[in-house]
């Protein structure tokens, strides 16, 4: 421990040491940053509201292909990865939803050059030519919408060039693992541009399956992204994007961590001797699995955009964007962890049992947005739009499983037919159809009102209108009607009935919510390089149902919106080396939705819920700083408390009331909330006659988080404490020829630090990441014109 804490302190001092390599070079001058975060050209030392920025030459020095590897360098952010990929979520400064049900919404918005993503998980995959990234921390409602109650994040890409270049850039990493991104950009005529993005990638993967003794979690993926600009006339411009994405992710096998004694004799058994008082002996150098079913996710997306900038002559200005998204996902999953589930003769649970699920779900999305905003110049500059939005969803889910019989579940209808069992070996099944629908219609304004040069108010407000449907439809396949693990029966047994909706069921039901939140503010810029801002900004998201396999009668009841309070104080300081803002904030949380582990059938399942009242609160810290021409270090720092100030009791569905040893949990922290991340990234040139070294390397530390909610009595289960753990990255470039022509040496993870993203349930399942062991590779990068 007293090692890892030096080290700790260590490397950040090492980095910051680079620096006075270089103090005797030229003086440099920060660029101004130019973001978007409120839907309009900024200089990032105007924006009144903490904003995390990833410029496209940090995305491309840490040799990251999707969000899921890049959030580490933004302090507040955390990732959860799922057991699929439709399952991953992000959270911000602690807050997030972590959901099955194909009826909520996330808390964390993504938003990709003006549109908006439906789901989490189409946020991961991989990334195309990336102009900047920025996370907009804390409720972003009144610009961005409902599902913005925790954050955004805000991809913009870059745009097609007047003249004409393009590149070739191509990686290759230990484990069989290669990249290929390439891009073609320039004029197509006089008053038009386009560009062409394409990438491909695959990896065989980094755990190894020795039931069938191949590697699993690779990838093989492929796309396009299409860029149209067109000025139609002197203040007219349109531009189109078409983009193509497929993915084939043998993603994500639960490993074993602590041992689950459900093969003994494996050789993917862990090595641990499990929970020892309070304290889980995870095998963090667990890289092998035993399934006899691969769990994989299948990707398909589609999608097509057109905007249109219209300028009057008194610089005021007419944005619409109109975009259509088609995800198709389908997943396979192994669900008893083993490869000899289901194969004996004798009743669970005293046999190992099989569980396999096949899941898919086709979603359709579109979305309008029209936006007018005033001149800048004005001492009341101000934007106001309309926005509807529409996501359709159809998804069936199929689970095979062993017959149970350990309550005698099923004993009336073996009683019914002699000769009939209900072992392992007797596998039952049932699919469940569903369908969601979402409308959403908001109107909303923000104004800022200059009372002087230096001060000004900033006044927002949204009026959002929400309606949310569904359809459950679960038919149980077995030719008798048996319950098995994780399979209702097609009739009413000892253990479900019509209350708990334990057998086939036909459900349906609709909601919805009407809600006006704002925003109020103050925004000082003192001296030249000084600004503080104090704002009040009201979150919003909407309501939502349960929608899920196996859902009961009491999940058809609407899930209430989720509404926040949130204040926020923040210092910018911007100087000709160096930018740094700071910033406390501070967000309660009413209603808010939650998932609830529930292990009554046998299998863990979880429950969207509104779980009741939560507080964030916390400080952040981003620096960029640039000491010298060929110096340049950027970092971020956040301190963050997200706690529960009471959660509600959930109802037994058979008793109807709330278990006897509830507690309101109040004090006890939420999941994927470490108190503590920093990261810091240096870069050097050093510059020759004939080539320039480029050295680069990052550091990235993550404190103890939780993985999940604590339980009904107010105590966490061991298993689902998360360790600390830091990252060192590394990477020198050689460059030649004016940087037309790239050779990088890539390391991952130096120090060979092996950690946890994800607990995924039962007291052993979890997710451990690639980046979570040390490996290297090569990049090579040419560009042309």
């Amino acid at each position: 421990m007293r090692e890892k804490t030096i080290s700790r302190l260590l490397w950040p001092l090492l980095l910051c040491g680079v620096c006075s390599v270089g103090t005797a070079a030229a003086e440099s001058v920060i660029e101004e940053i130019v973001v978007t975060a409120q839907k309009r050209e900024q200089g990032l030392q105007e924006v009144p509201l903490a904003v995390s920025v990833l410029q496209s030459e940090t995305v491309d020095a840490a040799f990251g292909n999707n969000i899921e590897q890049l959030q580490a360098l933004v302090p507040s952010v955390s990732f959860r990865k799922g057991t699929t990929i439709r399952n991953s979520a992000l959270t911000v400064r602690g807050i997030g939803t972590i959901s099955f049900s194909v009826a909520a919404e996330p808390s964390v918005s993504t938003v990709v050059d003006g549109v908006v993503l439906g789901r989490s998980g189409q946020a991961f995959t991989d990334l195309y030519d990336i102009e900047r990234i920025e996370v907009l921390r804390g409720p972003q409602g009144t610009l961005f919408g409902k599902n913005a109650s925790a954050g955004v994040v805000n991809i913009t890409t870059k745009r097609p060039t007047d003249t004409f270049e393009g590149y070739v850039d191509t990686s290759f990493f230990q484990d069989n693992e290669f990249r290929l991104r390439g891009k073609v950009s320039g004029p197509l005529g006089e008053n038009a541009r386009g560009s062409l993005n394409i990438i491909r990638s695959e990896f065989d993967g980094y755990i190894s399956n020795v039931f069938n003794n191949k590697e699993t979690n690779g990838y093989d993926r492929q796309g396009f992204r299409a860029m149209l600009e067109y000025d139609v006339a002197d203040d007219l411009t349109v531009l189109a994007i078409a983009e193509y994405f497929d993915a084939d992710d043998e993603c994500c096998a639960d490993l074993e961590g602590l041992p689950s004694g459900r093969n003994p004799l494996s050789e993917a058994v862990p090595d641990s001797v499990g929970v020892v008082g309070n304290d889980a002996d995870i095998d963090l150098d667990q890289r092998r699995v035993d399934h006899d079913f691969v769990t994989e996710s299948l990707d398909e997306t589609t999608a097509f955009s057109i905007q249109f900038n219209k300028s009057f002559d008194n610089d005021y200005e007419l944005t619409s964007i109109t975009a259509y998204r088609s995800w198709d996902n389908t997943e396979f999953r192994e669900g008893d962890f083993t490869s000899i589930g289901g194969s004996a003769a004798a009743p669970v649970f005293g046999v190992p049992f099989q569980l396999h699920d096949v899941g898919g779900v086709d979603w359709t999305q579109f979305s309008q947005e029209f936006r007018i905003s005033s001149p800048q110049d004005q001492a009341l500059v101000w934007q106001a739009g309309l926005f509807y939005w529409n996501l359709d969803s159809e998804r069936f889910f199929t689970r095979e499983a062993s017959c149970q019989n350990n309550g005698g579940q099923n004993q009336d209808i073996l009683d019914a037919n002699p000769g009939l069992t209900c072992n392992a070996n007797d596998i039952v099944a049932a699919t469940g159809n569903m369908r969601t629908e979402f409308n959403n219609f908001a109107v909303f304004a923000q104004a800022d009102w200059h009372f002087t040069e230096n001060l000004s108010a900033i006044l927002g407000i949204r009026y959002t209108d929400d309606e949310v449907t569904f359809k459950h439809n679960r038919t149980n396949s077995d030719e008798f009607g048996r319950q098995g693990v994780g399979v209702r029966p097609a009739a009413p047994n000892s253990q479900f009935g019509p209350a708990s909706g334990g057998f086939n069921t036909n459900f349906d039901g609709d909601t919805d919510e009407t809600d006006v939140s704002g925003k109020i503010g103050l925004n000082w810029q003192f001296g030249e390089n000084h600004s503080i801002y104090g704002t009040y900004s009201q979150g919003y998201k909407g309501p939502a149902f349960n929608v899920f396999y196996n859902m009961g009668t009491n999940d058809t009841l609407p899930i209430g919106e989720e509404t926040s309070d949130s204040y926020e104080i923040g210092y910018k300081y911007v100087g000709s080396t160096l930018y740094l803002a700071a910033t406390y904030f501070r967000t309660d949380i009413e209603d808010f939705q939650a998932n609830n582990f529930d292990n009554s059938t046998g299998v863990t399942i979880t429950r969207l819920t509104n779980a009741g009242d939560v507080t964030t609160e916390g400080f952040e810290v981003d620096v960029i700083w640039n000491p010298t021409e060929n110096f340049s270090l950027t970092g971020g720092f956040a301190a963050v408390e997200a706690e529960i100030d009471e959660f509600n009791c959930p109802i037994d569905p058979t008793t109807g009331l709330p278990p006897a040893n509830c507690s309101d949990r109040s004090g006890l922290e939420v999941p994927f909330a470490p108190e503590l991340k920093y990261s810091l990234m240096a870069n050097y040139v050093i510059p020759g006659e004939s080539m320039d070294i480029i050295l680069n390397a990052s550091y990235v530390y993550t404190d103890e988080q939780q993985a999940t909610l604590p339980g009904n009595d107010g105590t966490f289960n061991p298993a689902t404490l998360l360790p600390d753990y830091d990252v060192i990255n590394a990477s020198v470039a050689f460059s030649f020829n004016d940087d037309k022509f790239r050779v990088t040496l890539i390391g991952k993870n130096l120090a060979d630090e092996s950690y946890i993203t994800t607990y995924s349930g039962d007291s052993f399942r979890y997710q451990i990441p690639r980046e979570a062991e040390r490996y290297f590779g090569i990049n090579l990068r040419a560009l042309f014109d």
